[in-house]
């Protein structure tokens, strides 16, 4: 299975590529896995509702060039389905059985994802109800990336 994690921003904080790289590591023998990172768009702290939307959309458009027509797009969404590590699991485990063998995760910046990037989502997931900052959520999805795979292996997950 291919897996690419398409998200908006380079992420600078060491601690958080550390334990990206940790997981990426360990997800060698399951499934080979792209961090792909957008720019994020420069802007004001403050900014009106349009200038957000203009925001979102020119990420957005970073985000959608670098997929393609043939991927399943899951979208990082507080408003999506919320999952568990065993609905993710079995997610996964479906999507290779029914030949979907290649899979984005779409992490937004800041201010979430556009109206283009939810409409080519073929599902939208949440972790929770809580927000977490985008280059955490990284970190968070990789991790539940490899425990969806020792899962569907009944291999143990060492805590």
């Amino acid at each position: 299975m291919n897996i690419s994690i398409v998200s908006v921003g380079k992420l600078k904080e060491k601690y958080l590529k550390q334990g990206i790289d940790e997981y990426l590591k360990r997800l060698g023998p399951y499934a080979k896995i792209d961090i792909i990172e957008v720019p994020d768009e420069k802007a004001p702290e403050t900014l009106s509702d349009q200038e957000m939307i203009m925001v979102k959309n020119a990420e957005g458009e970073r985000i959608l060039a670098k997929i393609g027509q043939d991927v399943h797009v899951i979208a990082m969404a507080i408003e999506g389905k919320a999952v568990s590590s065993e609905d993710l699991a079995e997610n996964l485990d479906k999507l290779a059985t029914y030949g979907k063998s290649k899979v984005a995760f779409v992490i937004g910046g800041s201010l979430g994802l556009s109206e283009a990037v939810m409409k080519r989502a073929n599902e939208k997931i949440s972790f929770g109800k809580i927000t977490y900052p985008h280059q955490l959520m990284k970190l968070v999805l990789v991790e539940q990336i490899y425990r969806a795979f020792r899962i569907n292996r009944n291999e143990p997950y060492h805590k």
